[in-house]
């Protein structure tokens, strides 16, 4: 069944700020398909980007960023997190993977979906698979409130995580996987990455509005 991605947003009460993570990912990853020598699945590809976060909900500390939670308001967003525990699961990524599998996507989009993760980017890496790294990379340049290069995008990570101090191997590995996948995606690309940006992927988003999933 084909419905329009705002209408899935709507549906699974989705918040103003996720929303708008999940266009600037799915516009990255529009405009290196449009731009990419080779075959690879455009439609499969966007499609896991306007969905690779449905369910981040459930891992959200809605008190960190109170305006956040506006207009609805703290209360309304908390009762939604309750709802997406108790359905879905505490883990953001097995949420966001079975809200994908209910909605009636194909297996590809579901894989899609499940290889983006911070665990996953060595694997992205070393597989031939160009799908996967492309939603893996589009992940990492669309920063909370824009799109960042990968030194920012890394540089914003370390900060917000930097009570992690035990996961310095995991993250070296994790950094050093996805700058070498931007290497293997522009070799195919007609475009470098610092075309990619918040002016270049603007009327992508507009466009992506409309988007129909199914």
């Amino acid at each position: 069944m084909e419905r329009k991605i705002n209408e899935l947003y709507d549906e699974y009460k989705i918040m103003p700020n996720l929303r708008e993570h999940m266009f600037r990912v799915a516009a990255v990853a529009s405009l290196i398909c449009d731009n990419f020598e080779g075959e690879i699945n455009k439609k499969d590809i966007v499609s896991a980007c306007l969905l690779h976060d449905m369910g981040n909900i459930v891992k959200f500390k809605l008190d960190l960023h109170p305006h956040l939670n506006e207009p609805k308001g703290m209360e309304y967003w908390q009762q939604v997190q309750e709802e997406f525990r108790n359905k879905y699961s505490n883990d953001d990524h097995l949420a966001n993977c079975l809200i994908a599998k209910e909605i009636g996507v194909n297996k590809r989009v579901v894989e899609l979906i499940e290889s983006i993760s911070f665990l996953g980017a060595q694997e992205n890496a070393l597989n031939p698979d160009f799908g996967k790294k492309v939603v893996d990379y589009a992940d990492n340049r669309a920063a909370p409130f824009g799109i960042a290069s990968i030194d920012e995008r890394f540089a914003d990570l370390r900060k917000r995580y930097a009570h992690h101090k035990n996961n310095t191997t995991e993250r070296d590995v994790f950094e050093s996987s996805i700058r070498k996948i931007e290497e293997q995606i522009f070799q195919k690309c007609k475009i470098k990455p610092e075309d990619i940006n918040d002016t270049t992927v603007a009327p992508i988003i507009s466009e992506l509005r409309n988007f129909v999933i199914g």
